[in-house]
């Protein structure tokens, strides 16, 4: 087996000079170049979108796009989607191993002290135009938490930090569930300690004060994978987010908020929304034909939207988890014979044997079935990316404290390759 380098020499053109970097290496993936001292030298890199930078250590979460492999702390996705709830694989996350039996009852029972919202949140709410964005509002009552909690602005004390994170997994459940109520005109529902996460949420969600509500544990099962499956994914946009507006200091509800309000982005957190708009357009079997040789049409601008990964070369390994779960809720619910879910799955039967998607690897992903399973479910296209915000709380606040604990942790400061104008005179206004 050939010897890793252990540093990387850059020769200028030129130039005599050369400059060597060390070459770092992980205990998983690529081998990296530590161009910290590079500076120093007169130069820096040029990478628009980091895609060829790493940005941080971290011990979180680890992606192998070419296999199709998701880590959270060494464990794979497909294990913790079977095996585990959305709290223990939260606190795999954030403390870093999975729960015993004692432990989890103590986390579960603490999320559950802190579901309720504070009394006067209500008038944030009530601030807002009845048909707001769902995500709107989660990004401004997320971060208003920062007035309701100022003593979480020392970041440094670790058990505020706890502190943080078990309100912060606790609340933002009924955020997400409130802040659709408001738009619909309904009464808050408050959530019930009696109830596990996900039934909680689709408590808050679904029910009235006119008549009990019970939630289907098949739909509650189906909810919990989803939030596990969005729990975590790497550096991505919006934990870079979360990452960068933490390293000032920042509160972590603030942290938060702005990582809301990247999710929020339509490249970011809206794949599943967009899908279920696609399928709305195609609207019936009869035109699959029709979209499937506009999709293969290169100078066609229609998309197929939910399949293939900008990360996974293979399947998305979270994919054939949520393939199993969406037919589980549309045999539970009888919806096989629906109109749009009969499209949805005679796309998918196209996506996974045509050669043309086969060939490219244009896999049906985790936001094709998502948004299938949630429409199912009764969740209106609105509400997609605020219960992804929900799920992703968790990976936000384990990557936040991570890189809070880190002593070489220093406030971001991207470069740029400045291409505007040289310096100029100013000339008097009258003689511009």
């Amino acid at each position: 087996m050939a010897t890793k380098p252990t540093k990387a020499t850059i020769t200028f053109d030129n130039s005599d000079k050369t400059v060597e970097l060390p070459v770092l290496s992980g205990s998983l993936g690529n081998d990296v170049i530590d161009i910290r001292t590079l500076g120093k030298h007169g130069y820096y890199t040029y990478d628009p979108g980091f895609l060829s930078t790493a940005s941080c250590n971290s011990e979180i979460t680890y992606i192998n796009g070419e296999k199709g492999h998701l880590f959270h702390r060494g464990y794979p996705i497909e294990g913790l989607a079977e095996n585990c709830d959305f709290l223990e694989v939260a606190h795999l996350l954030i403390k870093g191993e999975l729960p015993n039996a004692q432990q989890q009852a103590d986390y579960t029972q603490k999320i559950r002290r802190h579901t309720m919202l504070h009394d006067q949140m209500d008038n944030v709410f009530r601030g807002f135009r009845r048909d707001a964005h769902p995500m709107a509002v989660m990004v401004s009552v997320v971060g208003a938490m920062a007035a309701f909690y100022p003593e979480h602005n020392d970041v440094n004390d670790p058990k505020l930090r706890d502190v943080a994170a078990i309100r912060l997994l606790a609340k933002v459940p009924t955020i997400a569930a409130w802040s659709y109520k408001f738009t619909i005109g309904q009464p808050f529902i408050y959530p019930q300690n009696k109830l596990n996460y996900a039934e909680n949420f689709l408590h808050m969600m679904f029910a009235t004060p006119c008549e009990e509500y019970t939630v289907n544990p098949v739909l509650s099962k189906a909810f919990e994978r989803i939030l596990i499956l969005h729990a975590d994914h790497e550096q991505n946009a919006s934990t870079s987010t979360v990452r960068l507006v933490g390293s000032s200091g920042a509160n972590p509800f603030a942290c938060i908020a702005a990582g809301i309000a990247s999710l929020w982005g339509p490249a970011h957190g809206g794949a599943n929304e967009a899908t279920l708009k696609m399928l709305d357009e195609i609207g019936d079997v009869s035109r699959i034909d029709e979209y499937i040789k506009r999709a293969k049409d290169k100078t066609d601008s229609f998309r197929l939207m939910g399949f293939g990964h900008r990360v996974y070369r293979n399947m998305d390994p979270r994919a054939a988890i949520m393939r199993e779960t969406c037919h589980e809720v549309l045999n539970e619910l009888g919806l096989h014979g629906d109109p749009m879910f009969k499209l949805a799955m005679k796309l998918e039967k196209i996506a996974l044997e045509d050669e043309y998607f086969v060939d490219r690897k244009l896999y049906p992903n985790v936001d094709f079935y998502s948004g299938i399973v949630m429409r199912a479910m009764g969740i209106p296209n609105s509400m997609f990316t605020a219960i992804f915000a929900m799920a992703r709380t968790a990976g936000w606040i384990s990557q936040w404290s991570e890189m809070i604990s880190d002593s070489s942790n220093k406030i971001g400061r991207p470069r740029q390759l400045y291409k505007g104008e040289d310096r100029r005179e100013i000339v008097p206004i009258d003689k511009r």
